[in-house]
């Protein structure tokens, strides 16, 4: 095999790899830890890339040769691995048990060298699968499965959101369908398609930033503007809910605590919509979940179920909401919506015993 001869094979690979470590040295949003893990990942596909080309040249030969087993072996454990690694970028919670597939198919696989239990090959050099040769297979549709999992439940992904996880399961599901259904060339596609979803995944990252609050993970006041475009034909309804006493807790305990409470009720608000509801953090305390196709009952019991939400908490809102019955502009909708809660947070003042506030601005 000639460099020249790699560099054609890979060419595609080796530009995403490149442009997605150019990427991540200058991150500015990504953790640390992150960046070392996908220039990890990075690493080890590039290795493969390596391997699995040496080890196809060695195919072609008319005789066998041992290194074909050797590196043959070293691919199989490398796909496994990078799948680990790929699986601690996206879900950094990892415990150990996650390497224990992972170690058992390297044990496996290199242990087939002289028993043929997993791959062999014969003296005119030809491929053999053994009893257990489709366990690198069973180990890595475990880990993909294990990934996009955790994908799934590591947020409560809002409607719009979950064309990503989809997209990432879809690829991952090709990872494992390629080798089987595509013996040719399918080492390079594997390679290209896991460095293409990285960088998808990166490029989902930042998108992220863009359109979600950062504290929350609620859609920002950004998106929120978008979408009063997008669903203006839609919206049936808007809900305008502000937190009680945010002031107070960022005095009295400091910004740490109140930023747990606005994730908290954030929390609480996603457990409570459903897929009609859009929700937003639209400035400091203050959230709008707009209600596409919603009649006034689902409104009414959403506000509802955030309410039973909340009682689990130490904190309260005051909400508002007005329907869309007539035709009305966003901005009449809003301050319709806002009103009631202003009547809201009054009846909380008086409620809480500071009549002094109740006359007065809405904001705390």
């Amino acid at each position: 095999m000639s460099f020249q001869q790699y560099l054609a094979n890979n060419w595609g690979l080796l530009v995403i790899l490149t442009g997605l470590t150019i990427l991540i040295a200058s991150d500015i949003h990504l953790e640390r830890r992150m960046v070392r893990q996908i220039a990890i990942t990075n690493g080890l596909l590039l290795f493969y890339s390596v391997t699995s080309q040496i080890e196809s040249a060695l195919g072609n030969r008319e005789t066998f040769s041992m290194w074909r087993s050797w590196l043959s072996a070293v691919n199989y454990s490398l796909l496994t691995v990078i799948l680990v690694s790929v699986t601690m970028i996206v879900y950094p919670g990892h415990k150990r048990f996650l390497f224990i597939p992972c170690a058992v198919n390297t044990v496996m696989v290199f242990v087939s060298i002289p028993t043929g239990l997993v791959f062999s090959f014969t003296d005119t050099n030809n491929f053999k699968r053994g009893p257990l040769g489709y366990l690198p297979f069973v180990i890595n549709a475990l880990y993909l499965a294990y990934l996009c999992f955790r994908v799934f439940k590591s947020r409560r992904w809002q409607r719009r959101e979950l064309v990503r996880p989809v997209f990432m399961t879809m690829v991952a599901a090709a990872c494992i369908i390629m080798p089987l259904a595509f013996e040719t060339q399918s080492d390079q596609w594997l390679e290209l398609t896991i460095a293409a979803e990285l960088l998808l995944y990166y490029v989902f990252l930042l998108q992220g930033f863009t359109t979600c609050d950062p504290l929350t993970g609620l859609l920002n006041r950004q998106c929120y503007y978008y979408d009063l475009e997008r669903y203006k034909d839609s919206v049936t309804a808007m809900v305008a809910i502000d937190m009680n006493g945010l002031k107070r807790t960022n005095d009295s305990f400091g910004h740490t605590e109140g930023d747990r409470a606005l994730k908290t009720i954030a929390n609480s608000f996603i457990a409570s919509a459903g897929r009609k509801h859009h929700i937003y953090r639209i400035g400091g305390d203050e959230f709008i979940i707009l209600c596409i196709g919603a009649d006034e009952d689902e409104v009414r019991y959403m506000i509802e179920r955030i309410g039973q939400e909340l009682e689990k908490t130490p904190y309260s809102v005051s909400v508002g909401y007005a329907m869309n019955e007539s035709g009305l502009s966003s901005d009449e909708l809003y301050h319709r919506a806002d009103a009631m809660l202003y009547e809201d947070k009054r009846k909380y003042y008086l409620s809480a015993g500071l009549e002094s506030k109740a006359g007065h601005s809405r904001r705390d």
